[in-house]
């Protein structure tokens, strides 16, 4: 099953476990969002919106916040001694899609637990 939603005036098409940089949306690191705006739900039967799918969400989990690459506008007048240099990074968003919903249903996954760094080699040594 897929879907094709639409967030910060673009569109993607996504899955279950995919993993894509939007522009920046509220939410915290570690908890899930819906994503509203779903155009299309494919799968056996794809239902198409008009311009939105009445009752789809897509889940998904906030996995970071960053900003992207540097870019950077230079212009220059020749022979006017004049220079203008200004740059900008976007504020991305990393998330993780977890489900994709229909019919106004709530989410059931809820985000994944984070994982815990072992130290066995330093309970061993301090066991013996």
């Amino acid at each position: 099953m897929f879907a094709v939603i639409k967030t910060g005036g673009r569109q993607y098409r996504v899955a279950p476990d995919d993993v894509l940089e939007i522009g920046k949306i509220e939410g915290e690191v570690g908890t899930i969002v819906q994503l509203a705006e779903v155009l299309v739900v494919g799968g056996d039967q794809p239902i198409l919106g008009l311009p939105t799918v009445a009752g789809a969400t897509v889940a998904a989990e906030v996995l970071d916040h960053k900003r992207g690459p540097k870019v950077i506008a230079f212009k220059k007048r020749r022979r006017k001694n004049s220079r203008r240099k200004r740059g900008y990074r976007d504020e991305l968003t990393l998330l993780r899609i977890t489900e994709i919903l229909t019919d106004g249903a709530k989410p059931s996954v809820g985000p994944r637990p984070k994982r815990v760094k072992a130290e066995p080699k330093a309970e061993a040594a301090s066991a013996e």
